[in-house]
């Protein structure tokens, strides 16, 4: 008797085959993580885009719509390793498949809402009226949606949004993404340079874009890429808060510094998103669809505690709202555990043990490898994790990507359009990503059709004669007193999650500023200790270290500057939301000095007025 396949299930199994084969086809030809031509110089593309995960890919299919645009992909590490794969809950875009009440309007409303009223509403509106289109774009890539029986994708209600508009594949919405479209990428013929760290983005004496000096990571070897327009695509910088944190090793901010050093300001960078359920051993996120899928938080008292902080939404209301919540029942004693490993109970006991197994397959085995528990039958602790930067470099023009400087480009978590404003909410990202992605992605190819290559290669040759003068100095430098970069990165560790965490006030951020200026100091002669050139993760490290010391100084910056309480940024000295001061955008420079400077950016206000936010 034949066996029946549904239509989901043959999608699954064709995409998963056809990413097999072509990733085998990419990886086999001589092993080479760098193109020949890369090596040799021979090559000056139009489109470099730094960064592999959803918003990096989505700029190189938009790119190459353009057969003659030569388009690259650079990321350190596999092109199919990006933090976008750790994305667990979905896509949000009104398409009515699921709920035909849902409207455009209504999911603008939910994102500014959620964003606290901190969100560019023109930025909002575009995004929610294209969201819906990139669903149904990357159906026909072969995302494997799960299904409805009449064939379409389903769609599920994430925290915050008042309509099931959040399309997914299991709880592994991100995996799946980033493989649709690194299949496309391969069927596009996109370069990809791998393992190959970027050291800096390279201008020239006269302030025009040379391209990019990066690190063969399986060499040592200093190399210069020409580029007319690079695309900064990087992701957050979630591992300043290290052992809290749901972001992988590779989330250390760099694209952000980099794009600071060529003249960006880093936008909202005091807007760090803390996600409520992260497991209290180390971090790693039990999606936010556990929530919708109908787990319940619970604290030592057995109580439902949710019902005094969001009575009408209760676990679904907005991630700031629910962090607070889980930090404010461990601070009063409600909590189980001590220290950086207390939290409360996330409770799936009551979700059919079936659904579990279709819908949050990842969560239950995350929770079975590293707590220990099987959440078919019993409750796992959580607690909340660093997991999200709403800031990022700033977007200059939504419409196209650009930033205030010609030639780069940025998109996904290392920019700043403001969506998000100060709280994304969950099923937002992956459809930003792929929204903007997209935007920048056409933008970037449109700049190079239109401009000559600006850029000197004497400036890159210098820049990687800089990189290598640094590498031997610094790697050979003897330990003596001098700090170890692991002895650094834990204390910025500790001055970031207890000094600029999910609670903050004014001295204590005014010592975490001091801490880390220390910090910087340290680092001038810190001890790295290996001189080797292949695979030298210490220098790698060493380097990750100064972009996440940066970026540590520009959140501490912004929250100090920040006298409210806004989404994600709540100062218990400033407990309310101040309208009349702080309805701006904060944006932190980098000076020539080494110093920071800030600047304020009114928020663009449409037709959505700010107002209380309940739930």
């Amino acid at each position: 008797m034949a066996m029946e396949i549904s239509r989901r299930t043959f999608i699954k199994g064709t995409a998963a085959a056809g990413v097999v084969l072509m990733s085998g086809a990419y990886l086999g030809c001589g092993n080479k993580n760098i193109p020949a031509q890369v090596r040799h110089g021979d090559v000056t593309y139009d489109v470099l885009i730094i960064g592999s995960g959803g918003a990096g890919m989505r700029a190189a299919l938009a790119a190459t719509k353009d057969k003659d645009i030569k388009v690259a992909v650079m990321s350190k590490l596999m092109p199919t390793r990006s933090a976008s794969t750790m994305a667990q809950g979905g896509m949000n875009g009104v398409t009515g498949v699921t709920d035909d009440k849902d409207t455009v309007e209504s999911h603008t409303f939910d994102t500014i809402k959620g964003g606290d009223y901190l969100c560019d509403q023109d930025a909002v509106e575009y995004f929610a009226e294209n969201a819906g289109k990139t669903i149904y774009e990357m159906d026909y890539m072969g995302y494997p949606y799960n299904r409805q029986k009449d064939g379409h994708f389903h769609q599920r209600k994430m925290g915050g949004s008042s309509h099931a508009r959040a399309s997914y594949f299991e709880d592994r919405a991100g995996h799946a993404m980033v493989h649709a479209l690194f299949e496309q990428c391969l069927a596009h013929d996109v370069d990809f340079i791998s393992e190959c760290q970027m050291l800096e983005i390279t201008m020239t004496d006269a302030g025009k874009l040379a391209g990019v000096v990066a690190m063969d990571m399986r060499t040592g070897d200093l190399i210069g890429i020409p580029a007319k327009t690079v695309l900064i695509a990087t992701g957050g910088y979630g591992r300043a808060y290290w052992v809290r944190t749901s972001n992988p090793y590779s989330s250390t901010g760099d694209g952000i510094v980099a794009g600071m050093n060529a003249g960006i300001p880093f936008k909202d960078p005091e807007m760090v998103q803390f996600h409520p359920t992260g497991l209290s051993v180390n971090g790693v996120l039990l999606s936010e669809s556990s929530r919708s899928e109908g787990a319940l938080l619970i604290n030592k008292n057995g109580e439902r505690f949710m019902s005094r902080y969001a009575p009408e939404k209760m676990e679904l209301a907005t991630r700031d709202i629910v962090a607070r919540a889980i930090a404010t029942e461990i601070e009063e004693g409600h909590g189980i555990g001590e220290g950086l490993t207390a939290g409360v109970y996330l409770d799936f006991t009551k979700i059919p043990a079936e659904r579990i197994r279709e819908r949050l397959g990842q969560v239950a085995d995350l929770s079975l490898r590293f707590a220990g528990v099987d959440i078919t039958k019993a409750p796992v602790l959580i607690s909340p994790t660093c997991h999200y930067s709403m800031g990022g470099l700033e977007m200059a023009d939504f419409h196209t990507g650009a930033t205030r400087v010609p030639g780069i480009y940025t998109a996904g978590e290392a920019s700043c359009v403001s969506v998000h404003g100060a709280n994304r909410l969950g099923a937002n990202s992956l459809s930003e990503v792929l929204v903007f992605g997209k935007t920048a992605g056409e933008g970037a190819a449109a700049y190079a059709k239109e401009h000559a290559y600006e850029g000197s290669q004497d400036a890159l040759t210098a820049g990687c004669t800089k990189w290598k003068d640094r590498f031997d100095k610094v790697t050979a430098r003897p330990h003596m007193n001098n700090r170890t970069v692991p002895e650094i990165r834990d204390a910025m560790v500790d001055t970031m999650w207890f000094k600029a965490g999910v609670f903050r006030n004014g001295p204590q951020l005014e010592e975490a500023a001091k801490e880390l200026h220390a910090l910087e100091e340290d680092y001038k002669n810190c001890f790295v200790g290996d001189t080797s050139h292949v695979y030298n993760t210490a220098f790698a490290q060493y380097v990750e270290l100064g972009n996440m010391l940066q970026i540590s100084h520009a959140i501490v910056q912004g929250a100090i500057a920040r006298k409210e309480s806004r989404g994600g940024h709540s100062r218990r000295d400033f407990p309310k939301r101040d309208d009349a001061n702080f309805l701006k955008h904060t944006l932190i420079f980098k000076k020539s000095d080494g110093s920071y400077a800030a600047e304020y950016q009114d928020v663009v206000i449409t037709k959505y007025p700010p107002q209380e936010r309940k739930y």
